[in-house]
C-alpha cells in the first residue's frame, strides 16, 4: 500500500500550528525568567481631574475645588421655532448620482437634511447652493422640492439682461 500524500494546504497548517505552539512556550519560558518585566503596578493608569491618563498617581495633598450638584445643569439645547412649510437654504455637502441621493448642510442650524434625487427639480452638484422644504422622511428630516437658490440683486432685474454680454445665437443674426 501506499502511503496517502499530504497536500500543500494541509503541510501550511501543520507549519502554523507548530510556529504557534513554539512561540507560546518561548513566550512561557520568558515569563518565567523575567518575573519582574509585567508587574501589576507598571499596567495601572491614573486619570486626573482634568481627564487625562497618567502613570502617577494624584497628589493626595493638593486641595481640590468642590462642586455643588445644584450647579450642574444638563439639558437639550432648544432649537428655534422654524416654520416647516418656509423655504429654507443650504449648501449640498454630498451628493451620489448613481445612488441618487445627497446631504444638504442646512445653512441656518448646521444641521444635516438628506435628499433623494426624486425630490430634487433642477440637477445639483456637491457644493452647490440650495433652497429647499423639509418634511419628516423614514428616517428623519428629507429635504422636498430642491431646486438651486438663485440670489437677486436689489439694483439688476433678473428679466433684464445686458445685450453686450449676452452671446448672439442664429436668430439675432437673422435679423
Amino acid at each position: 500500500m501506499s502511503k496517502p500524500r499530504e497536500s500543500f494546504g494541509k503541510k501550511e497548517v501543520r507549519n502554523k500550528k507548530e510556529k504557534k505552539r513554539k512561540d507560546k512556550e518561548k513566550k512561557r519560558i520568558e515569563r518565567k525568567e523575567n518575573p519582574d518585566s509585567n508587574s501589576f503596578d507598571d499596567m495601572i493608569a491614573y486619570v486626573d481631574e482634568f481627564g487625562n491618563i497618567s502613570s502617577t498617581p494624584p497628589d493626595p495633598t493638593k486641595k481640590r475645588k468642590e462642586v455643588d450638584k445644584d450647579s450642574i445643569v444638563i439639558s437639550i439645547t432648544r432649537q428655534e421655532a422654524v416654520d416647516p412649510d418656509a423655504p429654507r437654504i443650504g449648501t449640498v455637502t454630498f451628493f451620489n448620482e448613481a445612488k441618487g441621493y445627497g446631504f444638504i448642510k442646512d445653512s441656518q442650524n448646521g444641521q444635516s437634511v438628506f435628499m433623494h434625487v426624486n425630490n430634487v427639480l433642477e440637477s445639483v452638484k456637491e457644493g452647490n447652493l440650495v433652497s429647499y422644504k423639509t418634511e419628516k422622511g423614514q428616517k428623519g428630516i428629507a429635504a422636498i422640492y430642491v431646486r438651486l437658490h438663485k440670489e437677486v440683486k436689489n439694483d439688476i432685474k433678473p428679466e433684464v439682461q445686458d445685450s453686450a454680454t449676452e452671446p448672439l445665437d442664429e436668430t439675432d443674426k437673422e435679423e
